[in-house]
């Protein structure tokens, strides 16, 4: 199937397109027999200075991939897209980031990403849920879970399930173990705020396991190729260039933490110049900008 025009990713003047492989091509393919073997630490030793970070919204995949088209289409809009080495995305929006990095089409990350919702709200997700706990360090918010997991079942316990910015964490599990949470909250400071979220269940753990099978089956019928730039993974904050490789982590991500407070400390670590956040709102900007008010963000909406 062919990309829809409006989403037809441009290609780096200094990057190789994929379909036109050559000696000087920016990955490392090696032929065994008839199959291509791709190093999957290929971008391990990446350098960013111009980035592009996707909202994680399943509504917003074709919005966000609509965001980089509407900056192409400025005055000196091309150069940007043109100058991007790496990508990423809050959650789901790592499948907008992956669609730009060339990784699959447009159709068929707009497939991947419905089915996955689909998946997850299948699951059994009614005897779970999240809350939000702001203004507490990862390390205390921790020993809340330790505390809360103390007085229920094992099929009830919790656990941080998003790590989205210093000071701002989410908690998932059973609804028992949220409960208790949220009893406790209090007893470790009294500024902190607990916030139940508004979503069907237990997300990003093993409450959302039926939910892998059949991603794992999407993931499997779907052509993959190797990004054109470094795409990194919520699930371990590291880019990866092997296909194979990436449709086992889009598997995992189902029931795995969003490690995004690393991703954007390492992009920073590494001396990123310029982001973009292509999407609606600004909640990514103000992440980058909480974690380094010097940092240098935009965001391009839609």
């Amino acid at each position: 199937m062919q990309s829809h025009p409006l989403f037809t990713m441009s290609v780096a003047s200094r990057c190789i397109c994929i379909n036109n492989p050559s000696p000087s091509a920016v990955y490392l393919r090696v032929s065994v027999g008839s199959q291509i073997v791709v190093d999957d630490a290929l971008f391990a030793d990446y350098k960013p200075t111009c980035a592009f970070l996707f909202p994680g919204l399943p509504a917003i995949y074709v919005t966000s991939l609509a965001a980089v088209e509407l900056l192409r289409a400025r005055h000196g809009g091309q150069q940007i897209v043109d100058s991007v080495d790496v990508t990423c995305g809050l959650s789901l929006g790592e499948y907008a980031a992956l669609a730009f990095a060339g990784a699959f089409s447009f159709e068929d990350g707009l497939k991947l990403v419905q089915l996955r919702g689909e998946a997850s709200e299948a699951a059994d997700a009614a005897k779970g849920a999240m809350v939000s706990i702001i203004g507490l360090d990862s390390e205390t918010v921790q020993q809340l879970c330790d505390a809360a997991n103390q007085e229920v079942d094992i099929a009830d316990k919790v656990q941080i399930v998003n790590y989205l910015c210093p000071g701002n964490y989410a908690v998932s599990g059973g609804l028992k173990g949220v409960e208790a949470v949220e009893a406790k909250a209090k007893s470790f400071q009294a500024r902190m705020t607990v916030v139940r979220l508004a979503v069907d269940g237990a997300f990003y753990t093993s409450f959302m396991d039926p939910a892998v099978t059949r991603l794992e089956a999407a993931l499997a019928a779907t052509q993959f190729r190797t990004p054109r730039i470094p795409v990194i993974s919520n699930v371990d904050a590291q880019p990866h260039a092997d296909p194979d490789t990436i449709k086992k982590i889009l598997a995992c991500h189902v029931v795995s933490p969003v490690q995004w407070v690393t991703t954007v400390k390492t992009l920073l670590t590494k001396g990123l110049k310029k982001g973009y956040e292509l999407g609606p709102g600004k909640v990514i900007a103000g992440i980058v900008k909480r974690m380094d008010k010097s940092a240098e963000i935009e965001n391009i909406g839609a």
